[in-house]
């Protein structure tokens, strides 16, 4: 599993610098690549896997003792769009990635109908790291150990917009007890970066009548992200 993990953070390097520098990446001299930007696109990389690996082995809850993978987050280091859900499914655990499986598949599709993806200008985490029993709701102290990592991701990779997915992972990030069909269309602050709430990919899987409704909301950070 941690040798997966490590090729898959290399193919999301990789894909990061095609997108900035083309097909050409190692063919090009060095005055034709501005050093101070691979500079900063490997520094990010390099500081977000560092991190990842100074609290993989984390045991602040009872969750540590229980998981098959510390599910960091995945993504581009540099994003100006970061999902975020409550916490680990199934697959997340067995993979080590969030949003895996059918609820992955999905979330890809709603990413590049606003001509983004999971590797390029998105960042995807959970406000848990570990997966709870049964994928019940975080507990509230399983949250005060774990949400100052997420806050440490957020404060490296800098999103311009953060989207909440679901009403946990709203509820918890918020503090607010509001329906979920009461939190959106408002924009809240989350510590200094502007949020929005709408549905996770497992409840659009369940009730697909919600499917516009999600959409609607990723249209809105796509207009927002291209001011």
């Amino acid at each position: 599993n941690s040798l997966m993990i490590e090729r898959r953070k290399i193919y999301n390097f990789l894909n990061q610098q095609k997108s900035l520098f083309g097909n050409e990446l190692f063919s090009l001299s060095t005055n034709q690549v501005n050093p101070d930007l691979l500079s900063h696109v490997q520094n990010s990389l390099d500081g977000l896997n560092q991190y990842s690996k100074s609290i993989s082995l984390c045991q602040e809850c009872s969750l540590g003792a229980k998981r098959n993978n510390f599910v960091f987050g995945v993504g581009d280091s540099n994003a100006e769009l970061m999902l975020i859900g409550e916490a680990p499914r199934k697959e997340e655990d067995m993979e080590g990635e969030p949003f895996v499986g059918r609820a992955g598949k999905l979330l890809n599709k709603i990413l590049a109908a606003i001509n983004k993806n999971r590797l390029e200008g998105v960042y995807l985490a959970n406000i848990l790291k570990c997966r709870p029993p049964d994928n019940r709701d975080p507990l509230s102290l399983e949250v005060d150990k774990c949400e100052p990592y997420l806050l440490k991701q957020i404060e490296m990779i800098k999103p311009k917009l953060i989207m909440a997915l679901g009403k946990v992972s709203a509820k918890i990030l918020l503090k607010k007890e509001i329906p979920i069909d009461k939190m959106r269309s408002t924009v809240y602050d989350y510590y200094g970066t502007p949020l929005r709430v709408t549905y996770h990919p497992d409840t659009l899987l369940r009730n697909p009548d919600f499917k516009k409704f999600a959409w609607e909301d990723f249209q809105w950070a796509r207009d927002y992200l291209a001011r």
